[in-house]
């Protein structure tokens, strides 16, 4: 009687050769083709990958910064003379102040040099005490040349940028200012945040501060225009210019909803509708609404359309910046009766920063709007 094993053994030698024959050196392709093969392979794989506008058209050099002309010049002096003061940059987001030294930093060491050269922070890393003494420490210590491969010149110091340094604790802070004094001779440090009073005096008196200002509505709608064009989208004026107001100057965040916009409608021309439920706006109608139940002097009726705000998604913080802006230019108002609406306002928007219940806090804004409105009846 044959054994089975047998048969699995001689079948498991029938497939060792052929798989030895198939790999055997004769059988290989040419290594002309190999070669072709490879690189065809690698070719397609590098396509273009998808990046987010806001970084596709984030500005390469310094010239290409909009609306910040007295950063620009001063930069470009400093970047003919290749000496760079330490820098303080403060402002609205989406004004181009992490992009303005991002840019001047790759005129001043080239692209190969940036990634030895700038070391970036920002809120998301951690910038506790420690990681000041020890890597910044570290990093602002390291010698650097003068020198670039490509031959242009190059100055002899390195860049840390310290990215929304307003959200550094004090202590941090605080060691920091005698790492900039002690590595002057090879490092610069730029700062950069939203709000200048919570940086200590120590550090602000170090630095060159410069302003940047809110941008332009025409800037803004120039700028949009331009990459709607590169992108083609099909965007009329109009839509622009409602998108540029949604955006309160915040370049970054107009730039985004555009390319949202534009994923959304699939090719379509963007309508103001479009732009309306992207930017999470609450539309005007439900705002006449509101105003429309508060005058009534009904409490039920204004806590159903409270209600139905709150279903339907809405923010509240959005609803109390929209009613600032109506109480403001509403004229049926006195100042004394916008004045009591406006305090609630900032009342209501503390509350809703700590935590507090969206629906009660609208609720009470709107019982004191109904309250002002109802005394002119």
């Amino acid at each position: 009687m044959s054994s089975p094993v047998a048969p699995v053994r001689r079948m498991g030698e029938v497939t060792m050769q052929a798989f030895l024959k198939g790999t055997s050196v004769g059988t290989k392709p040419p290594l002309k083709d190999r070669v072709a093969a490879t690189a065809g392979s690698s070719g397609e794989n590098k396509k273009a990958k998808p990046v987010p506008w806001v970084e596709k058209y984030r500005p390469k050099c310094v010239d290409e910064v909009a609306f910040q002309e007295e950063v620009v010049a001063v930069l470009k002096k400093s970047l003919e003379g290749a000496d760079l003061p330490n820098l303080l940059f403060y402002g609205p987001p989406g004004t181009g102040k992490t992009s303005t030294i991002l840019a001047a930093a790759r005129e001043l060491f080239g692209p190969e040099l940036f990634r030895l050269r700038v070391l970036e922070l920002n809120a998301s890393d951690e910038r506790g005490i420690q990681v000041v003494r020890e890597k910044v420490k570290n990093f602002a210590q390291l010698t650097v040349s003068g020198s670039r491969s490509d031959g242009k010149p190059c100055p002899p110091f390195k860049i840390v940028i310290l990215d929304e340094a307003d959200s550094m604790t004090s202590a941090a802070q605080a060691a920091l200012r005698r790492t900039m004094e002690k590595e002057s001779k090879t490092t610069r440090f730029c700062l950069i945040c939203n709000y200048v009073s919570r940086i200590i005096e120590p550090l602000t008196s170090r630095c060159s501060k410069f302003r940047f200002k809110p941008l332009s509505d025409k800037i803004q709608q120039q700028r949009l225009l331009d990459i709607a064009d590169k992108e083609h989208v099909k965007i009329s004026n109009e839509g622009i210019a409602y998108l540029v107001k949604v955006s309160e100057g915040d370049l970054r965040k107009a730039i985004t909803f555009l390319q949202s916009a534009t994923r959304l409608t699939g090719g379509k021309e963007i309508t103001e509708k479009v732009i309306t439920d992207i930017a999470g706006v609450i539309p005007a109608e439900t705002i006449d609404g509101l105003f429309a139940a508060c005058q009534s002097g009904s409490f039920d009726k204004l806590e159903r359309v409270v209600k139905n705000l709150i279903d339907e998604g809405h923010a509240a913080t959005q609803l109390v910046n929209q009613l600032h802006d109506v109480v403001v230019e509403n004229d049926n108002l006195s100042d004394k009766q916008k004045s009591i609406i406006t305090e609630k306002l900032a009342e209501v928007d503390k509350c809703l920063a700590d935590g507090a219940d969206e629906h009660l806090q609208l609720i009470s804004l709107c019982a004191t709007v109904m309250q002002q409105l109802t005394q002119n009846c």
